[in-house]
């Protein structure tokens, strides 16, 4: 990788949501921001090897991106005889910094760019998924295909679906901005699950090969105790907190030196961080009985991480326990990925058949799992280990088949090898 290769990546990683985040409050037009930001990142690929990587990438980028949304402020001036450019710059930056009554504030009571960004992308007049989609690509910068795995769809499905969110907050005139202090938790659990999802990308193998963005994941909990810190007592927000740092704690033992996947059973426990681990049970331990909706189902999700996390070894593992609260999230949230994972603890705990018996018939029944590949590689280990590896080996390569994670599909293509050896064995 060359110096200005070096430079443009880590000036993605770091500014990409900070520059965005300022764009949008600036002017409004999330449509204009993010093209703008892209323009300014290609043309930075233009220029910076011929005139050499400038001393602030990121003051380069903010330059650059704000001179391409100005232009474009001016085509649209233009196209309709409208006033000349300074009275339309000026009209937006009034905008930005509230100068319209009743359109909220600056965001200036929430003490972070991408937290604002976050805010405003759950704006309630966007559909759930068109809020959690913005912000995975605003604040996390993820690419397309990456953002449709999450969500189970076709990379087209999601690209049409955030091209229409951006247009219909653009032709809606849906002003694109933080709400009042007094109406931050309207929104509360809308941002509480775009944060999830933001964690969640980070470890979820998107596309290509990397395998885990633990930067991502990191951010999403910096997002969390922001918010847990601004709204404190949230059972919500508590509970979010509370099993993404039980499953961070686990972030150096999920891949092997050699950039290998190393599943659950198979993790070196002294690499996990016990410090995190105490952390994430107090913040457990802090959330009152009887929540009830999504405060609820990440508080399921953080007992089962606990559960995991105070194992000492994988034997002592209570996988029956386990699959009980699995089975109470099911319920609760309907969720075929839920009814996978609770088909590995049912598997653990009485046997690959009766973890086979959950999903058998289940990709004819969610239309979300069709092109996935988790749900046959899930049947193959199952297969496989209820003795049944010539199905189990049919399995292994549709999920292969279906998997665009190199590492992923890498560890996949492994166990196959393992099951043909034990079927010709």
């Amino acid at each position: 990788m060359t110096l200005v290769d070096d430079a443009l990546t880590s000036a993605w990683r770091e500014h990409w949501a900070r520059l965005l985040a300022m764009l949008v409050a600036r002017y409004r037009r999330p449509d204009l921001a993010e093209d703008a930001l892209a323009d300014a990142f290609a043309a930075a690929a233009r220029t910076w090897p011929v005139d050499g990587v400038p001393d602030s990438p990121a003051a380069w980028l903010r330059t650059a991106a704000g001179r391409r949304v100005l232009d474009r402020l001016r085509a649209e001036a233009v196209a309709v005889q409208k006033e000349p450019l300074m009275i339309v710059e000026a009209r937006s930056a009034a905008e930005a910094t509230d100068g319209k009554p009743g359109v909220g504030d600056d965001g200036a009571h929430l003490p972070d760019d991408r937290l604002r960004l976050v805010f405003s992308c759950c704006h309630p007049a966007l559909s759930v998924e068109s809020r959690a989609a913005l912000t995975l690509r605003f604040v996390a910068g993820l690419p397309v295909p990456d953002i449709a795995r999450l969500f189970l769809v076709q990379d087209t499905t999601m690209a049409a679906r955030l091209t229409r969110a951006k247009k219909r907050l653009v032709a809606a005139g849906i002003p694109f901005e933080v709400p009042p202090p007094e109406r931050l938790d309207d929104r509360l659990d809308d941002v509480a699950s775009v944060v999830y999802l933001t964690f969640t990308a980070g470890y979820a193998p998107g596309t290509g090969p990397d395998v885990l963005r633990v930067a991502l994941a990191g951010e999403a909990i910096r997002l969390a105790r922001l918010l847990d810190e601004l709204l404190p007592g949230r059972p919500v927000v508590r509970s979010l907190l509370a099993l993404l740092v039980l499953q961070h704690s686990r972030r150096d033992a999920r891949v092997a030196a050699d950039g290998t996947l190393v599943l659950l059973t198979d993790q070196d426990r002294s690499r996990w961080h016990g410090d995190e681990i105490a952390s994430g049970l107090a913040l457990l331990a802090s959330v009152p009985d009887g929540v009830t909706g999504l405060a609820h189902e990440y508080r399921l999700q953080a007992s089962i991480a606990a559960a995991h996390a105070v194992a000492g070894r994988a034997t002592d593992t209570d996988w029956g326990g386990i699959a009980d609260l699995y089975a109470e999230l099911e319920t609760a949230t309907g969720s075929p990925m839920v009814r996978l994972a609770r088909s590995v603890a049912v598997a653990e705990s009485e046997g690959p058949t009766a973890g086979l018996a959950l999903i058998d018939g289940f990709e004819g029944i969610d239309e979300s799992l069709r092109t996935n590949h988790r749900l046959p590689a899930t049947r193959a280990e199952l297969l496989a280990r209820a003795g049944r590896p010539a199905e189990a080996v049919a399995s292994f390569e549709e999920a292969i088949g279906r998997c665009g994670n190199a590492a992923e599909r890498e560890h996949l293509t492994r166990r196959l090898a393992e099951v043909r050896e034990d079927l010709l064995g």
